[in-house]
């Protein structure tokens, strides 16, 4: 058996582990994991899932339901661990207001003031819901949640975008970690904001740092859209991989035309990475209103939830004008490659294609 071969090997075992045809995970995108393209994905042989982020309880249940209507496939729920509760600078919110109000509608003062779903009840819900698998990013659950999700027989993804957090991750408990490099579209998971854009590492580096680092399997994910990226970090040591942007263009995501159109023409030095749209560092296709906000005489992003609170109604009337400028358009640096098609084929063809290289 030749090298590629034990690649291979490894990852079709692994996937089988947890009722998969194939080793391709479907990314936990907050907003943008719709019931119908993690069944697409689940029924293609890869693992479906959802991001939790902005869902109540009730909504967690709901969408573990419709999904179980669609397919007996597995899937994953994530959460962010929570941040401590931002510093408010009321002067500095005026401003990019202000600022903000040259984007769309008028923000209005209490734009900011809104608050998360309840981390605890959502991860009641969560357990609730009793997937395949929970995953968390921006940090760890604590030892008691942990014990709960064995009791259960829930698998741990935890997301690492250094080996210092994989190997607290392990520590821990996990039983998978995720190595997220800084190509992947959406929020960077590093558990610090602050050293988010200094700690930015790429998939492949990051990968065998977290491969050569952990004894528990390893899943690749950031600029992974076709059997090339994903062989790269098999070859690495990863047991499988996790697309996000990938499947973005796939109509069972239903994502703006906007925004599906702006993705399959995104070449790699065509997207940023910027805290504009939440506060938090996340890579976004460089969009008008992403590149305003890293002029010199731009205000500064406000933390996290209030920089997300500030440009919503932006963003919803983007969304609703299908208008990219305004859009949070989030996408990874191999967007070019992600298909127009079915996820359910995409899944497959990686698959297929993988095992034929």
């Amino acid at each position: 058996m030749n090298m590629l071969d034990k690649v291979i090997d490894n990852a079709e075992k692994f996937a089988t582990e947890y009722g998969m045809k194939a080793p391709i995970f479907l990314g936990p995108m907050a907003g943008a994991c719709p019931v119908n393209l993690s069944a697409a994905v689940a029924n293609g042989g890869g693992m479906g899932a959802c991001g939790a982020l902005l869902m109540k309880p009730d909504a967690i249940l709901k969408w573990a339901d419709d999904f179980r209507n669609q397919t007996d496939g597995p899937f994953q729920l994530n959460l962010w661990i929570p941040d401590a509760a931002p510093k408010r600078d009321e002067a500095h919110e005026n401003e990019l207001r202000a600022f903000l109000n040259k984007w769309g509608p008028e923000v209005s003062k209490d734009a900011a003031n809104g608050t998360p779903p309840n981390f605890d009840e959502q991860c009641q819900a969560l357990l609730e819901a009793n997937p395949h698998v929970i995953s968390s990013i921006m940090g760890v659950f604590d030892t008691d949640y942990v014990s709960q999700m064995k009791a259960k027989g829930i698998k741990w993804f935890a997301n690492a975008s250094t080996v210092a957090e994989a190997l607290a991750a392990e520590a821990a408990g996990a039983d998978v970690i995720v190595a997220k490099g800084m190509e992947a579209g959406g929020h960077s998971g590093n558990f610090s904001p602050e050293l988010a854009a200094r700690q930015a590492v790429g998939t492949l580096s990051l990968t065998t740092g977290i491969v050569d680092a952990v004894n528990i399997p390893v899943i690749a994910t950031g600029g992974i859209s076709d059997a090339r990226t994903a062989l790269a970090t098999l070859m690495l040591g990863a047991s499988g991989v996790q697309i996000g942007t990938g499947f973005l263009r796939a109509p069972e995501a239903g994502i703006s035309t906007a925004w599906a159109s702006a993705i399959g023409q995104t070449a790699p030095e065509d997207t940023i990475l910027t805290r504009a749209f939440s506060g938090r560092y996340g890579r976004s296709i460089a969009t008008k209103y992403a590149l305003a906000m890293e002029a010199d005489d731009a205000p500064t992003a406000a933390p996290y939830p209030v920089q997300r609170g500030l440009s919503q109604v932006m963003r919803d009337t983007g969304a609703k004008e299908n208008n990219i400028d305004c859009i949070q358009a989030w996408a990874g640096q191999s967007a070019r490659l992600a298909q127009n098609i079915s996820a359910t084929t995409i899944t497959q063809n990686l698959w297929s294609e993988m095992k034929s290289a």
